[in-house]
């Protein structure tokens, strides 16, 4: 991937870690953006960072506990988000999301 210009190796990291930090607080904020909102719009959702985010420590040689990963990313765990924001996927959604991920 290519830095930005003027920017160390070091600086960059920080940056991007920063911007990851912002991405999961603004998750945590908008829980009326459901999951498959984000599946079929972005490809992606909270559930893919975590994932991302225990691939990124296994790499690293470094054992994550998937869940409390994704309670990291919830800011509660998986279950009490579910109970509390989660509703059922709308025909659209679910009829999109088959569409796009078949």
């Amino acid at each position: 991937m290519n830095q930005p210009k003027d920017l160390d190796q070091s600086t960059q990291t920080e940056l991007e870690a920063a911007a990851f930090r912002r991405l999961v607080k603004h998750l945590q904020s908008r829980t009326d953006v459901q999951n498959i909102d984000l599946m079929n719009l972005a490809s992606f959702c909270r559930n893919c960072l975590s994932k991302w985010y225990t691939a990124e420590a296994q790499e690293r040689n470094i054992e994550l506990d998937y869940e409390a990963v994704r309670t990291h990313i919830y800011g509660m765990t998986y279950q009490e988000w579910k109970d509390a924001h989660q509703t059922e996927a709308t025909p659209e959604q679910a009829a999109k999301y088959k569409e796009t991920h078949g």
